[in-house]
């Protein structure tokens, strides 16, 4: 094989660009990444070697080497970890497996530009063409011969190559040649005081030769520049707020602190160690199907997996951390995971540790736990609909806006029900993209009036939320889009329909198909007239984020609601009863039809005739 020339994909080179143009404020986050991916490199050796020991090669001594190179201005780190083929670093190098890309590049651009970004979207190996020019990989895959090692090389100018190279050793070697301002990288101080900042908690020891005066001789040693305590193993009292968070940005990435820390250890049936974390901000592909969730699981020390989901429900995704057992064994596969006695143990461990400690943070901390809820709520939300033994417990953690609370200020269920009138039997929610969206609707009047609270439900997946939910704590729940409203006195509907019977047949002859039913309201005050959706169908708001992803939806006709105290529908009526077949009780209803369509969000079919019809009934009654 001789040398060959290839390009980047175009997502790469645009971050390349990025790199280049030095967004991020924090360059030395490059050798945390480089590190991180050599411990990686590592874990991934130990993990195959559990069933085939040749690949250790007799090198058992498991390591990650700096070396500074000051005359050369190079930065150099090398790892005995399990190595690539030419296929594996051309696909690892040259492109970005990852949904959400378009996302990332976006907020790259706009320089938003968190460290934890980097990490986070699994991109750290570019953040090296930050600090150099040129950047030189060496490789060879373990249990291969040392002929077929490769060598791979760019100057981030939208091209790389590869050809043979003869390596004898297993593993990685990355040679960063500096740029000019960036010399301090190649300082063994510099270098010292970022390992200890971003990397003492990986579990090898990265080592880089030193020069130390002794008797008055410069004498090179090898020093070991990282800790390696395995923090999740020591007692909590050991350990101090700032080791938890630094070990914390070490598992995930990021460059903030968390929101929370759930350190504790399980004896018994199934023994254990947790340490957990919160994250205080989402990661930005969260949503994605191919987001990589859950704690790296440790066996007696050795990580088996980086990311195990068998360790925790989906609906806690954000969870991140480790957790160390003392009885699954080592060559534990995910087949064995899905169907494990003690991981579910584990698991159930886990939810019940991360839902008391939310609990708790809602109760004693509420802006912070308001600030998590804003990162994380619609995640959280989840297990209401797939966790039908938690789906009550998960509810009492959600908190949102209502009608009863100041602007920008949140309530929860069970303070709902404890503001609830005694005569009062359901909860009442609207569902609507913004508090200041649904203030305005007309389907608060009555309720309102009565002073009945109302619930800001504003995520799309709301409303599929609460109907999973129907209940709690034994009330149930009512959209106030959707279905009859009871709210006023027997013997006044009573009369009110018997007046209004004929008018209601007639709007309905109008309008035809246009509406399954026409009748009179008890939620409007103020406003003459809305549609309503039927108790079974589906949300307006997830209706819209349905065609809006292009999803087919049902057509299903509404309920039009009409108010009979209102003036207008009043007037109509008498109209009706002079003359039965007048065309401006046709016309009318049909701008009332159209008047609610508007009102929920939509348009007329046909906005002329709407406009026609406007204009011919306000040229009739100046």
């Amino acid at each position: 094989m001789s040398q060959e020339r290839m390009q980047f994909k175009t997502e790469v080179n645009k971050l390349l660009e990025l790199m280049i143009h030095s967004l991020y404020s924090h360059k030395e986050i490059f050798l945390r990444e480089l590190i991180s991916n050599a411990s990686d490199a590592i874990d991934k050796l130990r993990f195959h070697a559990l069933t085939n020991d040749s690949l250790i090669e007799g090198d058992a001594d498991y390591r990650i080497k700096l070396i500074a190179d000051k005359d050369k201005n190079t930065l150099t780190v090398i790892d005995n970890g399990i190595g690539m083929t030419k296929d594996e670093a051309v696909k690892a190098l040259g492109t970005i497996a990852h949904s959400g890309t378009k996302e990332f590049m976006q907020l790259l651009e706009k320089k938003e530009n968190s460290p934890e970004l980097i990490g986070q979207f699994g991109v750290g190996f570019y953040s090296s063409f930050m600090v150099a020019d040129r950047v030189t990989v060496y490789s060879r895959k373990a249990g291969e011969d040392a002929s077929v090692g490769i060598k791979w090389e760019s100057t981030a100018d939208g091209s790389f190559t590869v050809e043979p190279y003869e390596k004898n050793e297993r593993g990685t070697k990355i040679v960063l040649h500096l740029k000019d301002d960036c010399k301090e990288y190649a300082d063994e101080w510099e270098i010292k005081e970022i390992v200890r900042k971003y990397s003492d908690y990986i579990s090898y020891p990265v080592v880089m030769d030193t020069t130390k005066k002794e008797d008055d001789k410069d004498v090179v040693t090898e020093e070991a520049l990282n800790s390696m305590k395995a923090v999740w193993l020591k007692d909590k009292s050991e350990v101090q707020a700032d080791e938890y968070n630094q070990f914390y940005r070490h598992v995930s990435h990021d460059y903030q602190d968390p929101a929370a820390t759930i350190h504790f250890r399980a004896e018994g049936t199934s023994e254990f160690a947790a340490l957990l974390f919160i994250p205080s901000k989402a990661p930005m592909n969260i949503l994605y199907a191919d987001f990589k969730s859950g704690p790296a699981l440790y066996v007696r020390r050795v990580q088996i997996m980086e990311h195990c989901g068998e360790l925790i429900p989906n609906w806690l995704r954000f969870i991140v951390g480790v957790v160390d057992s003392s009885d699954l064994p080592l060559n534990v596969s995910r087949e064995i995971l899905q169907n494990n006695r003690q991981v579910e143990t584990i698991k159930n461990n886990i939810t019940k540790k991360v839902l008391e400690t939310l609990a708790k943070m809602k109760s004693s901390e509420p802006d912070k736990y308001l600030a998590f809820f804003k990162e994380f709520g619609r995640v959280l939300k989840e297990g209401v609909h797939f966790d039908f033994k938690r789906k009550e417990e998960i509810a009492s953690l959600m908190v949102m806006e209502s009608t009863d609370t100041e602007n920008g200020k949140v309530t929860c269920l069970d303070d709902y029900l404890a503001r609830m009138k005694t005569e009062q039997q359901e909860i009442y929610y609207i569902t609507g993209k913004s508090r200041a969206e649904l203030e305005k609707s007309p389907y608060l009047e009555a309720l309102k009036e009565k002073e009945l609270e109302v619930l800001f439900m504003t995520d799309e997946v709301d409303d599929i939320i609460i109907s999973g939910l129907m209940e709690y704590k034994g009330k149930k729940f009512k959209s106030i889009l959707k279905g009859d409203i009871d709210l006023g006195k027997e013997e006044e509907k009573k009369e009110a329909k018997e007046h209004f019977a004929k008018l209601t047949e007639k709007v309905k002859s109008v309008l035809g198909d246009s509406v399954s039913e026409v009748r009179l309201s008890s939620r409007l005050k103020d406003s003459p007239c809305v549609l309503v959706s039927g108790d079974s169908d589906i949300d307006p708001n997830l209706e819209a984020m349905l065609r809006q992803m292009g999803q087919p939806v049902p057509k299903r006709s509404k309920i039009l609601e009409l108010n009979p105290a209102h003036a207008l529908i009043e007037k109509l009526n008498a109209e009706f009863e002079k003359n039965a077949d007048s065309r401006k009780v046709a016309d009318i209803s049909e701008l009332l039809y159209n008047q609610a369509l508007i009102l929920e969000g939509n348009m007329p079919a046909d906005t002329a005739r709407f406009a026609s019809l406007l204009t011919k009934i306000m040229a009739e009654t100046v």
